[in-house]
């Protein structure tokens, strides 16, 4: 029996460690930020479940400090490392109810260790669930009473619609793998504006409350079924539900789906959990080889998808192809292979696909810059592609740091342009059009990246004065360091150091004002830079280079 136990559990991890749907996660860097919080949420089960032991062993004073570390520090740390990590708790619950409750209930513990067990789990895992559940209802409310504003162009009840269909979508991707899907580009993702638009949208909602209810049926009869889709949709309820974020990412299934394939792997190893215990099938020798046998075929067909992802993302140019082909209503994917094409020399292609994919998606940007990008490579930027630029960089969206990273690159290159045409008096037309829409403008990160453009054409255009008027602005729309210390090196580099100093002085003028980065991993590091004074001991050092600067050169010696 434990032989098949260890068997089992072998057998589920490996399915899930094997699966070709988290190549993405695995592979694209960013999404350290989903494996973090995952290894510790793992580390907080297995303490929470080596506390859980002693207590029914009569040790609770073991208990207690294995339940503090699993339940407190590792849920300190798996939401530092990202803000779902606040879900370990709720996932440890919900172990503690669908399975344990059943099978190993402490109703058999002694009365005083079981009533400390009982007080530790609400206090660790009961108050912190009810607090993300309210959280969450509230975030709800907010979304529905007040809007999303411009940040996104679905509504929060139109978003609660889509979930259903994309938590139904992962499923299918989980339990029918392929080795190629749509990837990170998932923007086309077609919203739900009602029950009945798309058709698949009360199906999907009607299935995911199907599956709650099966999760809690079975919960005694088939306990590790009920278990695993019990924990899949809690560690979906943060990413999945009423915070707006973006409909669709692979990268959600990663933790959720962690127990999925635990009942399959019960199955094929002979065993069967219930309310009374885990029994062993009475199996013939040839069934046993057979789901032996189809073991061993899952891991193989596992294994090869997933070496066959992984190879395509060995190969940016292929991938970029394919996911332009699975994702045709894409933006991102078509500009993503536009780029590609470019890199390989072929700007005709890039634009072939770009014009009719901005011709429909006018709005976007991304689409714009990059068809413009292609045809100044093929030597010409003409006016229909420039026009076309401006109307984008005028309706668009929120656009993160692209407009910024591209006007930089753009700027870098004014003395000499990829094509004629892209000079600064170009280059500020853009920046023009962008700084009169309405939804960029009404975002202090990218009015900062605005302004500080601005400083950077007039600094290209050697206007030092009106360049430290546009960095004071720009440091006046959100008082950050190291945006300051950036803006003074520029001017230091272009040889105006006394310019450099005031917009340090204006700096410290406003230095009261710096807010608190978002919590988690980016206001540790915060405190962690305060605590080495690293960014006063880099003021100080920034100073005295532009003194050392403004200083008179020493006269030749005759």
């Amino acid at each position: 029996m434990e032989r098949r136990l260890d068997l089992a559990a072998a057998l589920g991890g490996a399915f899930w460690l094997l699966h070709p749907l988290f190549v993405s996660t695995t592979l694209y860097i960013v999404q350290r930020e989903a494996m973090l919080p995952a290894t510790c949420t793992l580390l907080g089960l297995l303490a929470w479940l080596q506390g859980r032991s002693a207590f029914a062993q009569g040790k609770p004073t073991l208990g207690t400090a294995w339940l503090l570390i699993g339940l407190g520090l590792c849920t300190a740390l798996a939401t530092a490392s990202k803000a779902n990590g606040v879900l370990l708790p709720a996932l440890v619950l919900t172990v503690e109810i669908v399975f344990f409750a059943e099978n190993h209930s402490p109703a058999a513990w002694r009365a005083a260790d079981r009533s400390a067990y009982r007080r530790l789990m609400l206090v660790l895992a009961g108050i912190p669930s009810l607090l993300i559940a309210g959280y969450l209802a509230f975030e709800g409310w907010r979304g529905l009473t007040h809007g999303l504003g411009g940040a996104r162009p679905w509504t929060l009840g139109q978003r609660l619609l889509t979930e259903p269909r994309v938590l139904m979508d992962y499923l299918k991707l989980l339990w029918l793998p392929r080795p190629f899907t749509t990837g990170l580009f998932n923007d086309q993702y077609v919203v739900s504006t009602s029950l009945w638009q798309p058709v698949t949208t009360l199906p999907a909602l009607l299935g995911v409350i199907a599956l709650l209810v099966a999760a809690w049926v079975l919960r005694r009869r088939a306990p590790a079924v009920a278990l695993a889709l019990a924990f899949y949709f809690v560690g979906q309820s943060m990413e999945s539900s009423t915070l707006a974020l973006e409909l669709y990412f692979e990268h959600r299934n990663y933790l959720p789906a962690l127990l999925m394939f635990w009942p399959l792997s019960l199955w094929l190893c002979g065993l069967k959990m219930s309310a009374t215990g885990t029994a062993l099938f009475p199996l013939t020798q040839p069934a046993i080889r057979l789901r032996g046998a189809l073991a061993l075929a899952v891991l193989a067909g596992l294994g090869w998808m997933t070496h066959a992802r992984a190879d395509l993302w060995g190969n940016a140019q292929d991938q970029a192809l394919l996911w332009a082909r699975l994702n045709p209503n894409s933006p991102r994917a078509q500009a993503f292979a536009a780029q590609a094409e470019m890199q390989a020399g072929h700007p005709e292609r890039a634009v072939a696909r770009l014009r009719p994919a901005l011709a429909q998606r006018p709005d976007e940007v991304q689409l714009a810059l990059n068809l413009l990008a292609a045809r100044c490579q093929q030597g010409h930027l003409d006016a229909g592609t420039l026009h076309a630029a401006l109307q984008a960089l005028r309706t668009t969206r929120d656009t993160g740091t692209l407009l910024a990273s591209w006007f930089n690159r753009a700027i870098d290159q004014s003395a000499e342009p990829a094509c004629p045409e892209l000079d600064l008096a170009t280059l500020e037309q853009l920046l023009q059009a962008a700084q009169s829409n309405p939804r960029l403008v009404d975002l202090a990160g990218r009015r900062q990246d605005l302004y500080h453009l601005q400083g950077r054409i007039a600094l290209a255009r050697q206007q030092p004065q009106a360049a430290l008027a546009a960095f004071n602005t720009a440091l006046d729309q959100q008082v950050r360091p190291e945006a300051a210390f950036q803006q003074a090196a520029l001017l230091g580099s272009a040889h105006q150091p006394a310019l450099a100093l005031a917009h340090l002085d204006h700096y410290e003028a406003e230095r009261d004002r710096e807010e608190a980065p978002a919590f988690g991993m980016p206001r540790i590091h915060a405190w962690v830079l305060r605590r080495q004074h690293y960014w006063d001991n880099e003021l100080l050092r920034l100073r005295q280079t532009l003194r050392d600067d403004l200083r008179p050169m020493p006269s030749p010696s005759p």
